[in-house]
């Protein structure tokens, strides 16, 4: 089968490899060319690997009951370590947000992955996130992790005009709960992610972190 721009002509095989690297985010033909290239003349060990290693993650990692954070066990480990704070939620919007304050090494409590943030102009609202098992912890604590009653939510959702609404939204909601309510500190610039944050920044934001 000939590629698109009918310059070369690929074993079908290697045409579709491409074709499936293409889909991915941030990578164009020319990138997706390269990366089945490097499979092709990679050991069959290597590619079989990164073979299993996909295969893997699609029936493997699921996300956890309680905090919604990918994992291959249930509940996920750090809802399962006795060494946390369960009485102390720090609220992020994705997976990577938790993993960059993990790497922090800062934070010794429980996570709550949203799955998101409020965008009306998307089409997306607190039903669509995971607000209701967030609200669900707080109000029942056999639902959270360890069994354990939260006596503080640290709101740690991205500064920009999303973050800031669905940290307004939760805010509101929490304030009808007896529960402590911070948020990161505002070392974090505006308009920032905290997935590409240094860890200096990230434990400033989590031990400046300000009542809500």
């Amino acid at each position: 089968m000939a590629s698109r721009d009918g310059l070369h002509a690929f074993p079908e095989p290697v045409d579709r490899l491409v074709r499936e690297f293409e889909r991915l985010p941030g990578i164009g033909r020319r990138t997706a060319t390269r990366l089945a290239f490097h499979v092709l003349k990679d050991t069959e060990d290597n590619a079989r690997a990164l073979a299993t290693a996909i295969e893997d993650v699609k029936t493997h990692v699921s996300c956890c009951g309680i905090c919604f954070q990918l994992t291959d066990i249930e509940p996920c480990r750090i809802c399962a370590d006795p060494s946390r704070d369960a009485s102390t939620i720090l609220v992020v919007e994705q997976p990577g947000d938790l993993m960059t304050l993990e790497g922090a090494g800062m934070f010794r409590g429980v996570y709550h992955v949203l799955a998101g943030r409020i965008d009306p102009l998307s089409g997306v609202g607190p039903e669509d996130l995971t607000v209701p098992s967030l609200l669900e912890r707080i109000d029942t604590p056999e639902r959270n992790a360890q069994g354990v009653a939260v006596k503080e939510v640290i709101l740690g959702l991205n500064p920009n005009l999303e973050g800031d609404s669905t940290t307004l939204y939760l805010g509101d909601e929490l304030a009808r709960r007896e529960v402590k309510v911070t948020r990161l500190a505002r070392g974090l610039p505006s308009g920032s992610q905290l997935e590409f944050a240094n860890n200096a920044v990230l434990a400033d934001a989590i031990h400046g972190r300000q009542g809500f």
